[in-house]
């Protein structure tokens, strides 16, 4: 691998992390501010808080599975919301198959249809099955700042809330990503978009499967990956379904990284990686029985 290509990866890790780092703090330094009313409103709203969670999904932008994997780890959604979130995100996918513009674009559409209704479905349906209440205790926050007796330090306190945690919070979550974004990139750059084109092509009744396993990659590199390889009709509908459904950018790792989830984020990636499989060849017999 030539210093070029190297480069290239770092600086696109560097970029994409960025992102990620002003998507997460933005949202938190807002978090600050509105996480009682937030838990209040999904505690009383738990039973449709997976349609939210695929809405807040569709976003475009490879922050959303890390800001959910956050808030999940922090109690404030349920694991049928995360499981929503994750399969509703496209990661840069939507960014990719918009701006090529052709016959294959408007296909854009029944992807984010089908998402969407999948996160929902299979969200809530976790939700149905689990149905461990999620709680945000936030009352020792507010004793420490109803509580201090000298009122200078309010500021302090609220400063510490809204500005110092959020950015050290933000800045550890950059660090990860940066490093799972480098070591990835230059792995799959290492070994060549050609490679994975030929053997997909030459393997088409097993496309879903295997892009569901591409899927795992927490990378954005991966959801790029498989949209030009359906744009070069390398891929059916089906197995871009499939791909990018169990594609949830590094919030799969931001689970990992936490001990204490460990075993519901093998659930959660069990859950997504059947879902994928399972609804990319759903898609895909649909597809060759269409045309």
């Amino acid at each position: 691998m030539t210093w070029e290509i190297a480069s290239g990866v770092l600086l696109d890790a560097l970029k994409d992390s960025a992102l990620v780092l002003a998507f997460v703090f933005a949202f938190h330094v807002l978090l600050s501010f509105i996480e009682d009313k937030l838990s209040n409103f999904l505690t009383k709203n738990h039973k449709i808080a997976p349609l939210f969670g695929s809405l807040f999904g569709i976003i475009p932008q490879c922050g959303t599975s890390v800001l959910a994997a956050d808030l999940y780890i922090q109690k404030y959604i349920s694991m049928g919301t995360l499981a929503a979130v994750f399969l509703s995100c496209s990661d840069e996918a939507l960014i990719v198959l918009l701006t090529h513009p052709g016959p294959k674009t408007i296909m854009v559409l029944p992807l984010i249809a089908s998402k969407f209704l999948i996160g929902f479905v299979i969200g809530f349906v976790i939700d149905l099955i689990n149905k461990k209440q999620v709680v945000v205790d936030t009352t020792e926050e507010l004793k420490d700042v109803t509580c201090e007796p000298h009122h200078h330090h309010h500021g302090k306190v609220k400063l510490h809330k809204h500005l110092i945690h959020p950015l050290i919070h933000s800045l550890q979550i950059f660090l990860f990503v940066f490093v799972i974004n480098t070591a990835l990139g230059l792995i799959i750059a290492s070994v060549g978009e050609e490679t994975f084109i030929n053997f997909m092509i030459s393997n088409r009744y097993l496309t879903p499967l295997f892009t569901s396993i591409i899927g795992l990659i927490p990378n954005c590199v991966s959801s790029v990956l498989i949209s030009e390889l359906y744009i070069s009709n390398a891929l059916p509908f089906g197995a871009l379904l499939s791909g990018l459904l169990i594609n949830a950018g590094i919030g799969m790792m931001v689970l990992l990284k936490n001990k204490s989830t460990i075993k519901d984020t093998l659930i959660i990636l069990l859950i997504c990686f059947a879902s994928s499989v399972f609804f990319g060849y759903i898609a895909s017999v649909i597809e060759w029985f269409a045309f």
